[in-house]
């Protein structure tokens, strides 16, 4: 007896120091990671303004047809160094290259091909270091806590990785494990990426309003770091498109969701880029009204929505169905947010110039002695809009592109506006959600009559679409339950 419980005891101690030396190494391998992706971003953009300046000192004698041709090379090889260096770095800085990637449809078609590849896997974390956060969190190896465990991640992005489970009941699920170290990571990442936009409204915007961005995404990303957080927003979606007919949110399974573990139901389907290589024109554009009306629907009916709609996110069924993951990124209205927003919309799409910029002044999108022309100012606000001022419209990656690149282009035709107008802080995600949306329903080439379904959810107007009759029935039916209830 007393040998096996020295036995177990040395196991035990054995054990712990291996924990302890575990937790050493991560802590050390952390610091070192640190220091390393400082490094990186200050050299990618040393040698990106290096090339600016060099093509700049080419182009000052040059054509202007050569002008245009160094100007694209520059943009490719700016987003193929982009993408290489934010390709093997994680947490926020992997992220602002994400949300730059999938709305950028003005670069070259090279420069959008480099880019691109932030939106697939990125590298994964050995299966050691996550098996360590999930005995940190859950209290057991994870052979110990699941029926079955894939050492190998299915999904790595920015923050944590996705791991197949099957629970003890026999449920298969999705575990994902945040990044050991991600957290202290954080802070200087937030640094970094404020310098990351500079450099890329510099280069290629030409125009961005970094410290908002950057605010914005300080303030989003230290919630995306407590997985319970997402939890908690994952249910409240599962819980409001529950037997909704053509979305689906998986479930959470809270008794194996902690603070960087998270367990929810696992989800087949297809990728957006698998979609997009072998499904029919009708099948693209079933898909593209559901993507809209879960983004016009979270914004207008439910006052929350999901801030991260890069097509990583999203899985597509057989059945027209679409899957809606990663709710890390939630916005939800605050007191007075939407009431001031709201007002705006109207006039805009009532081609009512002078309403429109009279309420902007009211909600501080311009100051009272701004100066400008109220026909001026709508020809710019309304550009995003133009889908809503037509019969019927398509999206087009040239759309998207175009559109973006006039609004931030402080050297065009409305450098005026740009100049007095003031984004507040609280709508940067809403604008990267809307030109997230675009961009999906651009690369879909999506067409419809968009002003008709954004009625429906704006002023409860009838569905005028299949789709929208089914949502309809849908609610109805949710109605009575409650009422019922």
């Amino acid at each position: 007896m007393r040998r096996r419980r020295a036995a177990a005891i040395g196991a035990s101690t054995v054990g712990g120091l291996s924990y302890v030396a575990a937790r050493i190494t991560l802590r050390d391998a952390g610091r070192r990671d640190r220091i390393v992706r400082t490094a990186r971003i200050w050299r990618l953009t040393v040698r990106r303004a290096a090339h600016f300046a060099l093509t700049k000192a080419r182009g000052a004698a040059a054509t202007a047809e050569r002008r245009r041709e160094l100007d694209e090379q520059f943009k490719i090889k700016t987003a193929e160094d982009v993408a290489r260096e934010l390709g093997n770095m994680k947490g926020v800085i992997m992220k602002a290259g994400q949300m730059m990637s999938f709305i950028l449809d003005g670069l070259p078609p090279q420069a959008q091909a480099a880019l691109a590849t932030l939106q697939a896997d990125v590298p994964p974390m050995s299966p050691s270091a996550a098996a360590l956060v999930v005995r940190e969190e859950l209290g057991r190896d994870p052979s110990d806590i699941f029926l079955e465990w894939n050492e190998l991640p299915a999904a790595a992005a920015s923050i944590g990785q996705v791991h197949r489970a099957v629970t003890r009941d026999g449920r298969v699920v999705a575990v994902k494990v945040q990044y050991p170290g991600i957290d202290m990571a954080i802070g200087s990442d937030l640094a970094n990426a404020e310098l990351l936009y500079a450099m890329l409204s510099s280069f290629t915007l030409k125009s961005l309003d970094t410290k908002a961005l950057v605010e914005e995404l300080r303030a989003r990303m230290f919630d995306e770091l407590d997985y319970r957080l997402e939890a908690s927003c994952q249910a409240e979606f599962a819980d409001r498109y529950r037997d909704h007919p053509f979305v689906r949110v998986p479930d959470v399974l809270p008794e194996y969701s902690t603070r960087r573990v998270l367990t929810s139901d696992w989800v087949d389907g297809v990728s957006f880029q698998e979609f997009m290589a072998d499904s029919t024109d009708a099948q693209r554009q079933h898909v593209a009204e559901v993507i809209f009306r879960f983004v016009q629907g979270s914004i207008y009916r439910n006052g929350v929505f999901n801030g991260d709609p890069h097509p990583g996110n999203y899985r597509f069924h057989d059945d027209g169905t679409v899957t809606f993951l990663d709710f890390g990124l939630v916005k939800r209205w605050a007191e007075g947010e939407f009431e001031a927003l709201m007002p705006l919309i109207d006039p805009l799409l009532d081609r009512e110039a002078d309403v429109m910029v009279e309420r902007m002044v009211k909600v501080g999108f311009l100051p009272p002695d701004h100066g400008l022309d109220p026909m001026h100012v709508w020809e710019y606000v309304s550009a995003p809009y133009k889908p809503y001022l037509e019969p019927e419209f398509t999206f087009t990656r040239d759309f998207t592109g175009t559109t973006m690149m006039s609004l931030l282009d402080v050297t065009g035709p409305f450098a005026d506006v740009i100049a007095k107008l003031m984004m507040p802080t609280s709508f940067v995600i809403l604008d990267r959600v809307v030109w997230g949306m675009c961009a999906l329903l651009g690369q879909l080439g999506a067409r419809n009559r968009w002003r008709d379904l954004f009625e429906e959810y704006r002023f409860d107007t009838p569905p005028r679409t299949e789709l929208g009759r089914a949502e309809r029935a849908w609610r109805d039916a949710q109605d009575q339950n409650s009422v019922g209830r």
